[in-house]
This record gives C-alpha cells, sequence and structure tokens, in this order.
C-alpha cells in the first residue's frame, strides 16, 4: 500500500504542522514530492515481487524465468498468435508428458500458432496382432462399407492400416513405421462472413460466396477442452465435406456454428431468425461439369458445403424468402477484406462519423458528410452502388467498414474520387467488385488515396465458375499526378498510375491475372508509370515504374506474352540508376536498379562461381547458359492456387525452392505472406521435438493445408 503525502504530513511532530501552517504549507508542498517518490519505489517493489511468477512478471523476466527452469528460446516471430510466456509456463506440465502423443499435439500448436494433429505411426501399421496387445480396430484389410474411415485415407485422420515404410520420415518420404511420429499442420485459417445476404442466380439457387461463385466452406474448429484429447476433424479448421455433414447436421449448423441460414429478421428484438435443421438437407448440387443438379423437395434447404451451393424446395422458391447466411472460408492470413480486428488503426479524429447499414446506401451517407469525415459501414452486407467520393481542400474522408465487418460493394461503373488541394481519402475493409477506381486529372487536387485491408476483385468480377470476367483489367487508375497511392494488406488486381505518382505498396497481392498481363504501368498500359515502393509483396504481371526506389522480399512473377512489341522486359524501370531490389525474386531478363541477393541471379552467381573454383579454365558461355537454365527452372514461383477467393490463392507450393522460401532478408519468405514466418515457426517446432520427443522416435512435419 502507497503512502500519502497527508499520512507523510501527519506523522510530524505537531509543532512543526502548526509552525508550517503560518507558512502557506511549504513543507507539506515539499512531502507531496517524497510522497510521490516513494509511490514509485512501492511500485518498483510491487513489480519485482511480481517478477517472481511467470503470470505477472514483466515481458523482460521471462526468458530469465525460462532460463531457470532449462527453457530454450525460440526464432522471435512478431505475432500475438504465438506466446513465449504461454510456453514457459506449460514448460513443467510439458516435462510432466514427456514423449506422449498429447503433449507433443499441444507443444506443435503452442510453438506454431497452426492448429496440430499428432499421429503415432504403429497404431496404424499392418502387422500381425500381440496377443497381450490387442487392436481390434486395427485391420488389415479395411472395410470398404465403413465409409467414415475411407473419407479420411491420406490425411490426418486416416486410420486404415497401411504396410511398413522404411524411408526416414524426417525426409518427408516415410511414413508408417513403427519408430515414426507425423506431426500435421493446417496453415489456413477459417475466416466468418456474418448475417451474409444471399442473392439468387437463378430461381431457387444462391451461393454462400457473396460474388457468387463456388466456394469451400470451412469447419469453424471446435476447443479441445482438455490437454488428453487428441485432436478430431471437428477440431481442426480444414474444408466440410458433404457425407460428414449429412451424418451429423447438428454439429455443423446452427447458429454460433459452422454454417446457419437465417430467413427473417425479427425487428423488435433485432434478431436474425434461423432455418431449423430439421429443414436442412445436405447433398451434391453439382455435377462434373458445375450444372446445378438433386433440387430438394418442398419445405427443405438443401446445403452444398464442398461448392458453397444452396438450392430451396419448389414451395419456397415462389414464397421468394430474403436469406442471410453464416458461414467460414479459408485463408492464408489477415489479407483483403474480412471479418478480422483492424479497429486499431481507425481514424477516430473525425468530429463527423456517418454509420451505414443495408439497405441504407453509402452515397447518402457521403452527401450527408459535405465533403469531410468518416463513412462506417456496420454490417456485412451488399452494396449495389457506385458512389462519388468527393472532398474539401485540405479535409480528408474515411470509408470504412466497421470492425469485424466485410461490406460488399458492388459497382456498375468507375468509382470516381476526386477533392480539393491537399486532401485525402482512404478506404479500409472493403470488398469491391464490379468496376474499378479511377482518380481523375481534370481539376482534382487530392493529396493521398489510402487503401487498406481493402478487396478490389482481380479482374474486376468473377464468373460462376470463379474466374475473373475481365483478364488483366486495372483494378485502379490514378490520372492525377500528383496523388501518393498507399497500399496497406490488400489484394487487387493492376495499377495504372500517371508518372507524377508515388505509390507505397505492403503485403499485398497484386494480381494482374496472368504474369504476361500488365500488372503495373501508366495509364496508356505500357509507359513508364509513377514512382513504386514494394515490400512484402506479391505480383502477378509485368511492371513499368519510372523509378523502382525500394523492392523488398518481393515476388515478380512476370514475363513476356509471346509478342509483346510495346516491352522490352517484364519489369522494367526507366532510370536505372536510381533505387534498389533487395531479397526478392525477378526474372533474369528484368531491367531494374542495382539488385542484392535476388533470386535466381544469386544462386546462378553462386552456382558459376562454384564451378570455376573446381577447374582452372572459366566456363564456357554454354557451360554457363546450362547452368542458368537449369537454376531458373528449378527456383521459381509455384502458387498452389492462382485463382481470387480460393482458401490457397497465393500460397506458395511447399516444391518450392528454399531460395524462394527462405529468401527474404530474415530467412522467412518471399511475397505477401513473409509475416507468417512460416520457416520460422518450422525451425521452432524441430527444434522443440528435439527436447519432448522420446528416444529413439523420429517426427516429420506434414502440412494438411
Amino acid at each position: 500500500m502507497s503512502v500519502s503525502s497527508q499520512q507523510l504530513y501527519e506523522l510530524l511532530p505537531a509543532i512543526y504542522r502548526l509552525r508550517d501552517a503560518e507558512n502557506d504549507e511549504v513543507l507539506k508542498s515539499y512531502l507531496t514530492v517524497f510522497a510521490e517518490q516513494i509511490a514509485v519505489i512501492q511500485e518498483n517493489v510491487d513489480q519485482l515481487y511480481d517478477d517472481q511468477f511467470i503470470e505477472t512478471c514483466a515481458e523482460w523476466a521471462v526468458p530469465y524465468i525460462g532460463d531457470l527452469i532449462g527453457y530454450k528460446s525460440l526464432h522471435n516471430i512478431s505475432t500475438s498468435k504465438i506466446s513465449q510466456r504461454a510456453e514457459v509456463a506449460n514448460t513443467i506440465a510439458y516435462r510432466r508428458r514427456k514423449g506422449t502423443a498429447v503433449v507433443l499435439e499441444q507443444l506443435a500448436r503452442d510453438v506454431t500458432g497452426w492448429p496440430a494433429s499428432v499421429v503415432e505411426f504403429f497404431q496404424v501399421m499392418a502387422t500381425t496382432q500381440y496377443m497381450n496387445h490387442k487392436r481390434l480396430f486395427n485391420h488389415y484389410a479395411p472395410d470398404l462399407r465403413d465409409w467414415q474411415t475411407l473419407e479420411y485415407v491420406g490425411t490426418a485422420f486416416d486410420r486404415v492400416a497401411h504396410t511398413a515404410n522404411v524411408r526416414h520420415i524426417d525426409t518427408d518420404k516415410g511414413r508408417h513405421n513403427i519408430k515414426n511420429i507425423g506431426i500435421y499442420l493446417w496453415r489456413l485459417q477459417n475466416y466468418s462472413l456474418t448475417k451474409s445476404p444471399l442473392v439468387s442466380i437463378e430461381p431457387g439457387h444462391y451461393h454462400f460466396s457473396p460474388l457468387q461463385h463456388d466456394i469451400p466452406l470451412f469447419n469453424k474448429p471446435v476447443t479441445e477442452e482438455n490437454i488428453t484429447h487428441l485432436a478430431e476433424p471437428i477440431n481442426v479448421p480444414e474444408p466440410i465435406n458433404r457425407r460428414t455433414m449429412h451424418a451429423d447436421k447438428g454439429l455443423f449448423y446452427g447458429q454460433g456454428k459452422s454454417v446457419a441460414i437465417y430467413n427473417a429478421f425479427n425487428a423488435v428484438d433485432e434478431e436474425y431468425l434461423l432455418v431449423p435443421v430439421s429443414n436442412i438437407e445436405v447433398c451434391c448440387l453439382a455435377d462434373l461439369d458445375g450444372n446445378w443438379i438433386n433440387d430438394p423437395e418442398n419445405g427443405v434447404i438443401a446445403i452444398d458445403p464442398e461448392t458453397g451451393r444452396i438450392a430451396l424446395g419448389a414451395d419456397l422458391i415462389a414464397s421468394n424468402p430474403t436469406l442471410w447466411v453464416d458461414f467460414y472460408y479459408g485463408f492464408s492470413a489477415d489479407t483483403g477484406g474480412g471479418e478480422y480486428k483492424r479497429g486499431e488503426q481507425f481514424d477516430t479524429d473525425f468530429n463527423t462519423i456517418e454509420t451505414v447499414a443495408s439497405p441504407q446506401t453509402i452515397q447518402s451517407a457521403l452527401d450527408s458528410l459535405a465533403g469531410e469525415g468518416g463513412v462506417e459501414i456496420t454490417d456485412t452486407g451488399r452494396y449495389a452502388e457506385t458512389p462519388l467520393i468527393n472532398v474539401n481542400t485540405s479535409a480528408r474522408i474515411e470509408l470504412r467498414a466497421a470492425n469485424q465487418h466485410r461490406p460488399l460493394v458492388l459497382l456498375n461503373d468507375e468509382l470516381l474520387i476526386t477533392g480539393g488541394d491537399d486532401s485525402s481519402v482512404t478506404l479500409d475493409g472493403l470488398v469491391i467488385a464490379g468496376g474499378r477506381i479511377r482518380v481523375p486529372a481534370d481539376d482534382n487536387g487530392l493529396r493521398i488515396l489510402r487503401l487498406r485491408h481493402c478487396t478490389l476483385v482481380p479482374g474486376i468480377n468473377l464468373d460462376v465458375s470463379g474466374n475473373p470476367t475481365n483478364p488483366g483489367e486495372a483494378s485502379i487508375v490514378i490520372e492525377s499526378a500528383n496523388v501518393k497511392l498507399e497500399i496497406e494488406s490488400c489484394i487487387l488486381g493492376g495499377i495504372r498510375a500517371a508518372e507524377g505518382v508515388e505509390v507505397k505498396i505492403n503485403n499485398t497481392v497484386i494480381d494482374a491475372n496472368d504474369s504476361s498481363n500488365v500488372a503495373y504501368a501508366a495509364v496508356d498500359d505500357f509507359s513508364a508509370g509513377g514512382s513504386l515502393v514494394v515490400h512484402n509483396s506479391t505480383v502477378t504481371g509485368k511492371v513499368h515504374t519510372r523509378v523502382m526506389e525500394l523492392a523488398s522480399n518481393c515476388i515478380f512473377d512476370a514475363e513476356l506474352a509471346l509478342v509483346d512489341e510495346s516491352w522490352l522486359s517484364p519489369l522494367l524501370a526507366a532510370r536505372k540508376q536510381q533505387g534498389c531490389v533487395r531479397f526478392s525474386y525477378v526474372p533474369l531478363n528484368a531491367r531494374l536498379p542495382r539488385r542484392y541477393r535476388c533470386q535466381p541471379e544469386l544462386a546462378i552467381n553462386q552456382a558459376i562461381k562454384s564451378e570455376e573454383s573446381k577447374q582452372v579454365l572459366a566456363l564456357t558461355s554454354n557451360q554457363k547458359a546450362e547452368i542458368t537454365r537449369r537454376l531458373s527452372t528449378r527456383i521459381n514461383p509455384v502458387f498452389n492456387s492462382v485463382q481470387y477467393d480460393q482458401p490457397a490463392y497465393c500460397q506458395l507450393a511447399l516444391s518450392v525452392a528454399k531460395e524462394i522460401l527462405q529468401g527474404a532478408d530474415d530467412e522467412s519468405e518471399m511475397g505477401v505472406f513473409h509475416d507468417l514466418f512460416q520457416p520460422q515457426r518450422e525451425a521452432n517446432l524441430k527444434l522443440r521435438l528435439k527436447e519432448y520427443l522420446r528416444f529413439g522416435l523420429e517426427a516429420g512435419i506434414f502440412y494438411e493445408t
């Protein structure tokens, strides 16, 4: 308990207090300074006591407490999902269960921050049964009538007996052997869409996706309540399959679960009315050609979780209901528009903030601002309109989705942004489709256009199959030469920027839909665009900039078309004497400023130097060309998916060369998912496994997604 100045004053003899009262209480004021310093000392003493416990200690003390119990520190990963404090606190509990499958699974989750499942492969080996330890579940030949077991063959939950594989598991070749332990990780996470309105593409047929195309629905993981419980399919974020959901609809369907459908809104209680699970059926709604099949009978709503389709019975079609859905989709990180937390970046200094919710319009809220202020969209609705944004001189406008909401703005024309001198506009948390953003040059003094956590659908929009409707068309066109364009954690198509524009891009996907399309250039599609600064981003398509001031930890997946007379190189900077490109993947025929440790150039130069050191004569041009061909073919970015709105979009394949997967300046991967620090997470897990793996066992790490 701290001592107040009054308490100190009362400890003085009464004579001193009387004399002090006669002199305007100078001594009392002096004791106030003492009290403040005593409070500081008291706080420090209290903190020193708290620093003895891992639950209450300061952050700097965590490694020291860990050192007392022999905890080995890991690679530092700047992500809130991984807590060194929690791992130190759990170290004793881990060691009490050392070598068991449950602690390895918990350890993998804590160290990597990803959901995990551990498999002891000797449990599912086709071996002769030992009579003192019978495994009645382990049949040598699988039961072909047991669909639940067959559904998971080849996955982390495969329980079919396998013959022995003698290859080492840590080389990613071996699997089933007596000494092998498999640690399966899920890199893709589940992201929600809540109360998303449905729009039929034809009577009675809907898609869960607001862009009205096929996507797989993901499971919302059920939290494991006990450390002794090994993960099951319901505990991890993976695509929902039809047969599993059909067998137990109540496990996946309902409010707060993986999927929910609402058919009415109660304005009195302000709640949506859930369609009962008894009215829901699960079936296949798509044939091999993508056509709709298996329309349900009257009173039934059919769901296909593998394609994200919904079909209504004939009587429900006639009633023309209004429907909303809750569901989860898969993606790698908090990039683009999404219902994840981002409220800490909001501008709170506006005098006026207009809120919008369906069926209100964005344009009406912008008109109410009179050229200055904020507009916040407070639902995950669908806004089919083309707003016009005009900001006053030296003012700013922020059009944003409320925290943990993801509205869709469906344009039918260009979204024009204009403003007076030194004005700025910020777009935050939106998904924009159907048109592009354009900043015209005429009488436009706009100074800053800022995009944060937005998605401007690459190719303008998607068809039913998920393909872009306008492949290669730009998402942003900046015609005004004095604009600064700032893009942070976004997904968008190509950019066209006048020569005087300054563009800064961080943690973003620029997708021109093909490596031979134009990702960045001037408004005419081939002249040099404004200056460019790019960090931790993936760019698909050709780039022509006036100055590449800096490109760091990026992937430039670009190539010339077969007939491309207007482009000299897929990556071209007009001023090659200015700027720098570092720790990035760039094609060999790029014409850029000086490069530092860029691939595949670095690997080729090192290979040639190594070969020349082994022989007296220098390599011939043919030998150098062969090394160049071989390495440029091997060191090349390959993505699990290049189609926007698919779960593995822009995720690097595991087969990609190590020079790219660990080629960033901090040995993380190049590209938009650099900040996931996947190599460091895997290295941390391997380091920790050496401490907790039982003697004689070997562990392998496998990625399910």
